[in-house]
């Protein structure tokens, strides 16, 4: 039985070493590596997961709006479906889908925590000291015992789909990767629902690497203050996701030339910064274009999979034989026989460069335990662009690039 490679938990850590001492400040790009860990599909999860990110995007949407005083372009309608606060019997999102979390020092003396990377949003959480038994198992911020510390005496409340955070804002240092977010605002939880407990998410927040103009705070995000602080090399990060143990990896204020082909370099412009939200040029299976061209797309590693609307995503495996849908509700996910499904993984062109998906990562292996079927990386939603997931990032060197906003791709070494 074949473990699906995409759902994996990684841990961005300072060092290698466990319990590691605060993180030094540094003045040059940092490499962060990352750890894996295997985990086997789940159907169910991955619905609830689309179900998170359609929330995710319409908060977002929602807090732009709110920002600029106009809607977003790809802004959503609202939904009847949508989670509503304080709804009863929320079902568990499973840990079977990727999680990129990597390790900060925040407040004075400074305490470590680890937090979800998710270039999908734009606010930083943590469990507060206050928080109820529901943040039981994670680590808890505590402003009052932080010198640098403030009570901005706002509070915040925070959707993703089937899991919200609710709780009080404050402003304090935050250290990632050696560089120091000084003032970084963050929400300190009061409440966690059950799709943030320990038993359900590892790490102990989340943090938001996108723009300051889908913030619900509002207030810039972290990478965005690091760049306003002017400490960095160069204004970018870059992601490398791979399911090789040791080979992940997140560089903050510069790229690692040494993991990409220089050559195959392309970037994309952002078109609307608030997401790292650029054109795809097209998407083709077997070499043939699927759906429409030059098609709105967000970067986000946030997400575990590859997601379009329900037409667009029919388009894509219309044809294959033995193919299920499975839906619920505004959701569908597609699995087809193992023997063939890596056949069927898609190329997506960026920039003039078609970048395709490894037949490896496009499994995310059998719908159960003992199924001839396996779950494909291609997932339908409520959406009206494409969501380009760890299913795709995997398969690429990614630059996300603050200052000339831009994201670039290349093939890697």
């Amino acid at each position: 039985m074949k473990l699906a490679h995409s759902f994996t938990y990684l841990l961005a850590l300072l060092s290698l070493v466990a319990g590691s001492p605060i993180q030094q400040l540094n003045t040059h790009a940092l490499r962060l590596p990352l750890e894996r860990r295997n985990n086997q599909v789940s159907v169910k999860s991955l619905q609830a997961h689309l179900k998170q990110v359609t929330a995710k995007y319409r908060q977002g949407f929602a807090a732009y709006e709110a920002n600029k005083g106009h809607a977003h372009p790809l802004s959503m309608p609202s939904s009847s479906k949508t989670t509503k606060r304080g709804a009863g019997n929320v079902p568990l999102m499973s840990q079977d889908v990727d999680l990129w979390y990597a390790s900060i020092d925040v407040g004075t003396p400074a305490k470590t925590f680890t937090v979800s990377i998710d270039t999908g949003s734009a606010d930083l959480f943590l469990p507060s000291v206050e928080c109820d038994d529901s943040c039981d198992g994670h680590n808890r911020y505590d402003p009052s015992k932080s010198s640098t510390a403030v009570d901005l005496h706002k509070p915040f409340w925070l959707s993703f789909g089937e899991g919200e955070v609710a709780g009080k804002q404050f402003a304090d240092n935050v250290v990632i990767g050696g560089y120091e977010a000084k003032g970084q605002t963050l929400g300190a939880a009061l409440k966690y629902s059950p799709d943030f407990s320990s038993a359900n998410f590892t790490p102990d927040g989340l943090a938001g690497f996108a723009f300051e103009s889908i913030s619900k705070y509002p207030a810039p995000p972290l990478f965005q203050t690091l760049v306003d602080s002017r400490q960095l090399q160069e204004d970018v990060f870059g992601v490398k996701l791979s399911a090789t143990p040791g080979a992940s990896e997140l560089y903050i204020g510069g790229t690692n030339t040494a993991l990409y082909q220089q050559d195959t370099l392309t970037y994309t412009p952002v078109t609307e910064p608030g997401y790292w939200e650029v054109k795809l040029d097209q998407i083709s299976r077997a070499g043939a274009p699927v759906g429409k061209p030059e098609a709105p797309s967000i970067i986000d590693t946030g997400t575990t999979l590859i997601v379009a609307n329900m037409n667009d995503t029919a388009s894509y495996f219309a044809g294959i034989a033995n193919v299920t849908a499975t839906v619920v509700e505004s959701q569908v996910i597609y699995s087809m026989p193992c023997d063939i499904i890596e056949k069927y993984a898609p190329t997506l062109t960026f920039g003039g460069h078609p970048f395709t998906v490894s037949g490896d990562t496009f499994n995310l292996g059998p719908v159960e335990v003992g199924s001839s079927d396996c779950v494909a990386g291609i997932a339908g939603s409520d959406v009206d662009f494409w969501v380009v997931g760890d299913v795709f990032l995997q398969n690429v060197y990614s630059i996300f690039d603050m200052c000339k906003l831009r994201v670039g791709f290349a093939e890697l070494t």
